[in-house]
């Protein structure tokens, strides 16, 4: 990074966070304090009003906006597709809010870009996932939740249950954030059924309720994928035909790949096998699994199964 954008970018890191410590900026910017310090008095020199305070770091004085940003072609694709995509993903609030961003952009732009833009927009699609049913008016009450921090009861159906009366349950939950994973949405929240932190695909949710406790979120919480309740392992040897295949798209659940004498090693960590039984299946007689031996027999007897299927449905032809 050169210092002309590291100095902008200092300036758009402090107007946007407020007090920040040299250090903090330094590992920000990959660069030292002592660059750092630098840096901000060129930015008191061209008249950008930065404070400091022992302890505290630098600051900008209160009411100090960065004059409107240019963009260049690039970067105005980049948000106007980006604007876009959320237009087609969330719920009617935020596409309205998405299509009237983009229409600011665009105003921004002067006649050159604005050419540039179209000429790139042209080239670049991100197409709609096909099939996506979750209710609007259910993820705009689910996203009010997380942004307002209130409880939420609903009903919720469980694909993978130990018997079929416990695949539908009454759930608590505080809801601490909300992921859109190929083209559908996940409430991660904490379940007070399971007394933890558990994803509900809102799919699956129905009678929900808004309650009227709060709760405050764990201040080390990280929205992300949790792995540590996947504790079953799942190794399966691919036939090296579709290794090729295998690793362009790979499972959720895969933890590792690896050659072994022409074909493809891979490890899986799941919470039940049912998550990856019917996956393996698509693949027939060029995947086989080497462990667990109940999977394997599992997968054994749902191929007698399809093979009994077909030959009585063989026997029926005239």
């Amino acid at each position: 990074m050169n210092r002309t954008d590291r100095l902008l970018g200092i300036v758009l890191q402090l107007q946007a966070k407020g007090w920040l410590r040299a250090e903090d900026l330094a590992a920000t910017f990959e660069t030292s304090k002592r660059t750092i310090y630098r840096d901000m008095n060129a930015l008191t020199e061209t008249g950008i009003p930065v404070v400091s305070s022992p302890g505290q770091g630098f600051a900008l004085v209160e009411g100090y906006f960065l004059p409107p940003v240019n963009f260049s072609a690039d970067e105005a694709v980049v948000l106007l597709l980006g604007a876009g995509t959320m237009a087609d993903s969330f719920d009617d609030a935020y596409c309205q809010s998405a299509r009237s961003a983009a229409t600011k952009i665009r105003a921004t732009l002067p006649a050159t870009i604005t050419e540039a833009v179209d000429r790139l927009e042209d080239r670049l699609s991100f197409v709609r996932s096909v099939g996506q049913t979750t209710d609007p008016a259910l993820l705009r009450r689910v996203r009010s939740a997380v942004v307002s921090q209130r409880r939420l009861r609903f009903t919720y159906h469980t694909r993978y249950a130990q018997d079929e009366r416990a695949s539908v349950n009454r759930r608590e939950v505080d809801p601490y954030g909300l992921v859109h994973h190929e083209g559908k949405w996940y409430l991660i929240a904490y379940c007070h059924l399971r007394q933890g932190v558990r994803n509900f695909r809102l799919e699956r949710i129905e009678a929900l309720t808004t309650l009227p406790q709060s709760f405050d979120r764990p201040a080390d919480f990280v929205l992300q994928q949790r792995e540590d309740d996947r504790d079953v392992t799942v190794r399966v040897l691919f036939d090296q035909s579709v290794a090729r295949w295998v690793r362009e798209e790979p499972s959720f659940f895969q933890e590792s790949i690896e050659e072994s004498e022409g074909d493809l090693l891979v490890t899986y960590r799941v919470r039940q096998l049912d998550e990856i039984a019917g996956w393996l299946l698509s693949w027939g007689a060029r995947a086989r699994v080497l462990e667990p031996a109940t999977l394997s027999d599992r997968l054994a007897g749902e191929a007698r199964a399809i093979l009994a299927n077909y030959e009585t449905a063989k026997s029926l032809l005239p």
